[in-house]
């Protein structure tokens, strides 16, 4: 691990570049969850390989088709709410391959 106690001046440390695939090339896994948010269901769009600024303009999409609020949480969107069925539609629409997995 590369950790700088003191920088005066430089440039900031270089960004990981994410190698963005296109649609058709995702697994996307769609699953419901209710650990660590206290009891309320959340839907977890998982898979994703594409850069920050897609997957921001994804999860507002994605928030608006279900009509509830949600979040992006390391390259994975969460929906509030159980919405499988309508994330797997919606997905598959945009080109995402996507399955249901759990129960």
């Amino acid at each position: 691990m590369n950790k700088i106690a003191y920088r005066e001046f430089g440039d900031e440390e270089p960004e990981e570049e994410v190698i963005e695939l296109p649609p058709n090339q995702h697994k996307l896994k769609i699953e419901v969850s209710r650990k660590g948010k206290g009891g309320k269901t959340v839907t977890i769009v998982s898979g994703f390989q594409v850069s920050a600024e897609t997957l921001t303009s994804l999860t507002k999409t994605l928030k608006n088709q279900c009509g509830t609020g949600g979040t992006m949480k390391d390259n994975s969107i969460e929906i509030q709410g159980d919405h499988r069925q309508k994330l797997l539609e919606i997905v598959t629409k945009l080109g995402y391959k996507a399955k249901l997995s759990g129960g």
